[in-house]
């Protein structure tokens, strides 16, 4: 019995020496929204199966509801195309943002099911019947999911959807739902995990003078330059992240030459990913982490982001 308990706590002191060490990945591989190629969108079950196809980092949104719980959304209304009403009727396009998350309350949240329509851009997508959970379940589910399965520490990258034609309308104001989320992060994981994501430059430059030590990564979909956008910005973010198409070599060039990580969102083929790898991008936001991974990319990629693979 003694010697059982003996290998019982060198065993449980392994473990958490291996989930205290924090891995820098060589190529940082992003779940979008999970795996939404795979699973309904910021779901549960999406987060699980990328982090089962070997992401290093979950990118996931945030809304506010009525009653100031952080949920995980895309939009911070129903969407027709992936959500149905609670009585299993149909969201019309007209009618979508009329049903809108920041005048629910989260018990009225629940009520919507958006898994079991699916999507039509993403024909693989299992369709299953979900809601849209609190950011505080999800990162249980994922930290429980870690500890139980796979054994090496993600970040979590958080996008605040924020824009200003939607302040009080839509969600609170930059600084009120920064802290609503910053109060809420702060609960469960440590801050170093944690990259704040925003097309709403308001939302970054209220977290670099409040919560500076936080990583930042400035989305960008707009044709302005890199200069033109990092003079808006203010200061220098962590990561820059522009939609892929937007990239060429010389601008990963320019903006590695500014010691930038360059993040792009959405890739989605094969092609795509092994030219911007090529390139020299330093990870990418991805629908399908698993077609990621079989390209060597990822945790469970051939060429070894993971723990048993040689980190740096």
């Amino acid at each position: 019995m003694k010697k059982f308990l003996c290998f019982f706590l060198f065993l449980k002191l392994s473990v958490a020496t291996v989930m205290s060490q924090v891995y820098t990945p060589k190529f940082d591989l992003q779940g979008h929204r999970g795996a939404r190629g795979l699973k309904p969108e910021n779901t549960i079950p999406s987060f699980i199966v990328a982090l089962e196809a070997g992401v290093t980092t979950i990118e996931l949104d945030v809304v506010i509801t009525k009653d100031k719980q952080v949920v995980v959304s895309h939009e911070p209304w129903m969407a027709a195309d992936i959500c149905l009403k609670p009585d299993g009727t149909q969201i019309t396009e007209s009618e979508a943002r009329s049903i809108n998350i920041y005048q629910l309350t989260y018990k009225e949240v629940k009520q919507y099911d958006c898994g079991s329509k699916g999507n039509v851009r993403f024909p693989d997508q299992e369709k299953l019947k979900i809601s849209k959970p609190l950011l505080k379940d999800v990162i249980a589910s994922v930290e429980d999911h870690i500890k139980s399965y796979t054994l090496y520490e993600v970040d979590y990258n958080i996008e605040i959807k924020s824009a200003k034609t939607g302040d009080g309308k839509y969600h609170p104001l930059p600084d009120e739902f920064s802290d609503l989320v910053y109060n809420l992060l702060s609960q469960y994981l440590p801050m170093e995990r944690i990259i704040i994501q925003s097309f709403d430059f308001r939302v970054l430059q209220y977290w670099h003078n409040k919560y500076p030590s936080v990583r930042l990564a400035a989305l960008v979909e707009n044709t302005k330059s890199i200069d033109e956008n990092l003079k808006e910005l203010g200061f220098m973010p962590s990561v820059y992240s522009p939609y892929y198409k937007l990239l060429t070599e010389e601008k990963i060039k320019e903006l590695k030459a500014l010691k930038l990580r360059v993040i792009p969102w959405t890739v989605n083929e094969p092609e795509d990913m092994k030219r911007l790898r090529a390139w020299g991008v330093d990870g990418l936001i991805t629908d399908y982490p698993n077609r990621a991974a079989e390209l060597g990319l990822g945790l469970k990629g051939k060429n070894g982001n993971g723990k048993k693979n040689g980190l740096r």
